[in-house]
């Protein structure tokens, strides 16, 4: 089997031994097994090719306590990083290593705590009704180089107080830009529009959609290689919510469906459009579990400090935020959390940023969403005007939920919602909740520098 083949199957049945000699004779040397710690960011360790049959399985250990938001103490068993073969991805700017995106286990199973495997539990029980996830990630995020004066544009044009879609500082970019687009398609993840976004420095790549795991796999791999193809043109890429006061954050839009297991078909275009938006019965009952739960899904997919200074109404010099502040569904209308876009058949999130982890927070919007299913929540009816202009007293008094002002305000959400607890584990949920504390109280003592330096170059 290729290592761009990603296409998931429901017991990957992989011939190492085969796998290891294809690879070797294509120029293959070394094997990397990565999982993510709680952040979303990459960890691992790298084999010679010849050591790839006792990496798949589990040779390579790690002791929990180095990793931040893996609870373990120094003395429990280590976890193990067991690779999913089918889904390696071969670096296109290293292509002698060949990366794998692993499950980690321990004492004998898979580890409660790991990111991989929450969102894999929430993918059994959607199963479990015969339903499978679909989705997309938008990946949005800034392109800097270092200036006399500190981290500036890459092009000297890009000054325009609008500058979204602009073509003249996007060939300026078409440099690192395009190297990045072709290694994702010589990866097989068919790249359909790239440009610049909203903010000066900002860009975003759109890629199709797959199953919730593959496109979380892709997504956390996406920032290292994204990272080290910038770096090699001497440029700095940048996921950080919003490194900039004045200008757009970058935001990480989860579009989502689901399918039926047994034909996949996609269950969001087909039955009753009972509000008019363009989805089914069964996509307003989870609009409505997402709603139900979307405060506490916050801290999970606006895991930051730096995430609630995106989510605000003001805060561009181009007029808009396009962020979301309201607890709130629509149609094609970016004001709301959940909107659903003009050719239907999916949702979108707008709350969610590119500093998340996807595992994490693809798991709780689909336990959210699938609450919604077995209960048949009603979302009730659509937002279509713009919810920016709404004063605070008038969203009070239309009764529309805000959604956390600040991490420390998402963080009680999260803490105060039983499903936190049920889809991160006891003791996942209690670390995240000390680790996110820790860094509200940083940013409190350390409000002037601490920010910046924790997220600007996070991945």
């Amino acid at each position: 089997m290729s290592v761009t083949d990603t296409t998931p199957t429901a017991a990957p049945d992989v011939d190492v031994s085969a796998l290891q000699h294809e690879l070797a004779a294509s120029g293959v040397r070394y094997a990397m097994a990565g999982f993510t710690d709680v952040h979303g960011r990459l960890k691992g360790k790298v084999v010679p090719i010849g050591h790839l049959p006792q990496m798949a399985a589990g040779s390579e250990l790690f002791t929990g306590a180095a990793v931040d938001g893996v609870p373990q103490d120094i003395n429990d068993e280590e976890v193990s990083a067991h690779p999913d073969l089918s889904r390696g991805f071969r670096l296109p700017w290293k292509p002698e290593v060949v990366y794998f995106p692993s499950t980690l286990f321990t004492e004998g199973k898979p580890f409660e705590a790991g990111a991989r495997h929450v969102l894999e539990r929430q993918l059994a029980a959607a199963a479990e009704l015969g339903l499978g996830f679909n989705l997309g990630i938008e990946t949005e995020f800034f392109v800097l180089r270092q200036g006399e004066n500190g981290l500036e544009e890459v092009s000297d044009r890009d000054t325009a107080e609008k500058p979204c879609y602009d073509l003249s500082t996007t060939l300026d970019n078409f440099a690192w830009l395009t190297e990045l687009v072709e290694a994702m398609d010589e990866l097989g993840w068919d790249v359909y529009s790239f440009d610049h976004e909203d903010a000066r420095g900002q860009f975003e790549i759109d890629f199709t959609y797959s199953d919730a795991l593959t496109m979380a796999d892709r997504v956390t791999f996406f920032r290292l290689m994204a990272g080290e193809i910038a770096r090699k043109h001497g440029h700095l890429a940048s996921f950080m919510p919003k490194p900039f006061a004045d200008r757009t954050g970058s935001g990480a839009h989860f579009n989502m469906s689901l399918k039926d297991l047994a034909t996949g078909a996609n269950l969001f275009e087909e039955g009753d459009d009972t509000h008019g938006v363009g989805v089914s019965e069964i996509a307003y009952h989870f609009i409505g579990g997402i709603l139900r739960h979307a405060k506490a899904i916050s801290a999970v997919i606006a895991p930051t400090v730096n995430s609630y200074k995106r989510l605000v109404r003001k805060g561009s010099t181009s007029g808009s935020t396009w962020a979301p502040v309201f607890v709130s569904y629509g149609d094609n209308n970016r004001t709301n959390m959940l909107r659903v876009p003009l050719a239907g058949g999916r949702v979108e999130c707008r709350a969610a940023d590119i500093s998340c982890n996807p595992y994490l927070g693809a798991a709780m919007i689909l336990a959210a969403g699938l609450e919604g299913v077995r209960e048949r929540i009603d979302p009730g009816a659509p937002h279509r005007e713009n919810m920016y202009e709404y004063s605070d007293a008038q969203i009070a008094e239309l009764g529309i939920d805000v959604l956390p002002r600040n991490l420390s305000e998402a963080i009680d959400e999260f803490q105060a919602d039983a499903l936190s607890r049920e889809v991160f584990g006891e003791a996942l949920y209690n670390a995240f909740i000390d680790l996110k504390r820790d860094e509200w109280q940083a940013y409190q003592s350390h409000i002037s520098s601490w920010e910046t330096e924790r997220y600007l170059t996070f991945f």
